[in-house]
């Protein structure tokens, strides 16, 4: 297999094909509004032809200062939350070593300000004390909560540790092109700066400098990852009949499934390496579709792991959930189950067989059982865990959640909800211009 695979046959006694294909009309209307700019937040469609529109000069800019910071800096801190991380973390996670202290090249790619765990940023901090360290903070306003908080933590750190002229050099900010808290610091303090554009979301910037700073920090080939996201836009593109645009049939199967009631997807991978992919991926479904009570809910586990904590549920719970399967065809290692002359342990059976074999017969075992217990399948797969593909794979998420948002009559692209619990945050510390719903909450909490 060349190509990314998008499998229904597990999923079509739940949903027919007849009910699949009877979304072809309302998608193929969700990508015109989409190629046209024509439907609800249309103003943040800027990751449609972005892969396209990536220049030599742009990839040259963030190879340079990526090869830079690896230089002078056995750490770099990636300072952000959402999608100011999350892409970049998936990748990072599913291309790396999992057990390397330090990646190759000698630099270490940590995130902060995804939290506002004390626990978690004081640790961060005693590590650094011990390490050269660079800083890469993202954020379009400056002002967001979790990484402005890591960030001056991070700032008073490296200054004080290597002065502020040096510091200033070890501090690359990605953010707004003119305005905002970060810009305005980052003009006066004469960092080094790439730009969000206007028209591209958080949960859909992995291919902005957003992820591909920190991605060629870490030593991949972000030239691979764009040419791969590239063939995906290709490939899922308004022009591509249904029948053969894998985006458009992976989001018409799960709305026909959400239409029987099936109002939670979970992603189910087989390798540890991508549990990132679906973190990114239950941000980016998550924040597009739950509006107006509305929306698949996205939930995530990791097998065969989950399948001794999740698995009886999922076999044998409420059968309001579907399962969307994804799948790596090849390994880049082999490693064969040995003979033991003792057996005690009963496995010679498979003695000799490749762990990806096991794991593959695991995978299709569970599709089997869960399928027999009323859980529907979808299966993704692509051919290797590389730049290529992932960066393929990432697209074709974000073009499938786009089409299915629209499929729901939902904006894809806001996320007004977000703001509720800020507000209230907000009034409990006691920020100005919150004091009267500050005293409210207080009474109505008891404190």
């Amino acid at each position: 297999m060349s190509k990314l695979e998008v499998k229904l046959n597990n999923m079509l006694q739940f949903a027919s094909e007849q009910e699949v294909m009877s979304y072809r009309e309302k998608i193929n209307l969700c990508q015109k509004q989409i190629e046209e700019k024509s439907g609800k937040g249309n103003d943040f469609l800027g990751w449609v032809n972005l892969p396209a529109e990536i220049t030599e000069e742009q990839l040259k800019s963030v190879e340079k200062v990526a090869a830079e910071l690896r230089g002078k800096s056995e750490i770099v801190v990636v300072v952000g939350i959402g999608g100011s991380y999350l892409g970049a973390k998936a990748v990072i996670e599913a291309l790396g070593n999992s057990f390397s202290m330090l990646n190759d090249n000698g630099t270490k790619v940590l995130f902060a300000g995804n939290s506002i765990c004390e626990d978690y940023h004081a640790e961060l901090l005693k590590v650094l004390d011990k390490h050269s360290y660079s800083i890469v903070v993202i954020s379009k306003s400056g002002t967001t909560t979790e990484p402005a908080i890591a960030f001056r933590l991070l700032k008073q750190h490296l200054e004080s540790k290597v002065g502020k002229s040096e510091a200033a050099s070890r501090i690359v900010a990605i953010t707004d092109q003119s305005k905002g808290a970060l810009r305005k610091l980052a003009d006066t303090e004469g960092y080094r700066t790439f730009i969000i554009p206007d028209d591209v979301g958080g949960r859909y910037s992995v291919l902005t400098p957003v992820g591909l700073l920190p991605i060629a920090i870490a030593g991949f080939d972000i030239r691979k990852m764009v040419e791969g996201a590239r063939k995906a836009m290709s490939d899922t593109a308004a022009n591509v009949p249904f029948e053969q645009n894998p985006a458009c049939q992976y989001a018409a199967a799960r709305n026909a499934l959400y239409a029987k009631g099936k109002k939670v997807e979970i992603m189910v991978n087989y390798t540890p390496k991508l549990h990132y992919v679906t973190e990114w991926w239950k941000q980016l479904y998550g924040e597009s579709e739950g509006k107006e009570n509305k929306g698949i809910f996205p939930a995530g586990v990791d097998f065969t792991t989950d399948l001794h904590s999740m698995g009886q549920y999922i076999q044998e719970g409420e059968r309001f959930i579907f399962e969307t399967v994804l799948s790596v065809s090849n390994s880049s290692n082999k490693l064969t189950i040995p003979e033991d002359p003792d057996n005690l342990d009963q496995l010679n059976y498979i003695a000799g067989k490749r762990l990806s074999e096991v794991n593959h017969m695991a995978k299709l075992g569970t599709i089997v059982a869960h399928n027999d217990g009323g859980v529907p399948n979808i299966q993704i797969s692509i051919p290797e865990l590389s730049e290529y593909w992932i960066g393929y794979l990432l697209y074709f998420f974000e073009r499938a959640c786009a089409i299915s948002g629209y499929t729901i009559d939902v904006n894809p692209f806001d996320q007004p909800g977000v703001e509720a619990y800020k507000k209230n945050m907000f009034a409990l510390l006691g920020k100005p211009g919150f004091e009267e719903q500050g005293a409210e909450l207080r009474k109505r909490l008891g404190i």
